[in-house]
């Protein structure tokens, strides 16, 4: 799993370009016009974030989709970010950009999983069934977590990057995350 910077790291903070980001990921490639229509952003706006994520390398272009010279098609490179709270207190900026990011990362996951809650009504009950919530709590030493935390991350990588059958059957996008941190009672 590649270790973020700070620079990639900034540029996932971003509102917009999170929502570029899971636009790519997963409705698949896009032009720039696509991704302006479904975020209701102009145009050059789009554009101007489309270059700042494709520095950090975490989107590329498919020129392969291009009708003509002119026309850009764009595509999310798939790939797990992680990034060390612990590496990155040596440079004070580089904390403070990895704690920001940190803090915008759970809130977007609050809000597709809200995203979800406000819009369950209109799945079938099947998505329902299958969706999940859990939590729990235990002890552990650091070693321990640092076991559950890989855990948890190889399980959702597997699944996330696992190859999707061409089988015909319906398939929703589904948002997988899970925290595993020290807390006090």
């Amino acid at each position: 799993m590649p270790e973020a910077d700070a620079k990639t790291l900034a540029a996932m903070a971003h509102p917009l370009r999170r929502r570029l980001l899971r636009q790519l990921s997963v409705n698949g490639p896009a032009t720039a016009s696509q991704l302006a229509e479904r975020t209701d952003q102009l145009v050059g706006n789009v554009s101007h974030h489309l270059k700042v994520l494709a520095e950090c390398g975490l989107i590329e272009l498919a020129p392969e989709l291009a009708k003509d010279k002119r026309e850009r098609w764009w595509r999310s490179v798939r790939m797990t970010l992680s990034w060390s709270m612990p590496d990155a207190e040596a440079d004070p900026a580089e904390y403070a950009v990895a704690t920001a990011a940190e803090s915008v990362n759970l809130d977007q996951h609050i809000s597709w999983v809200r995203d979800w809650i406000a819009a369950r009504d209109t799945y079938a009950k099947e998505w329902s069934e299958a969706s999940a919530a859990t939590d729990g709590w235990s002890t552990a030493t650091p070693e321990e977590l640092a076991d559950l935390t890989s855990e948890l991350i190889g399980v959702i990588t597997r699944f996330c990057g696992r190859d999707v059958p061409d089988d015909g059957r319906h398939r929703e996008p589904v948002f997988v995350f899970a925290h595993a941190a020290p807390g006090r009672l």
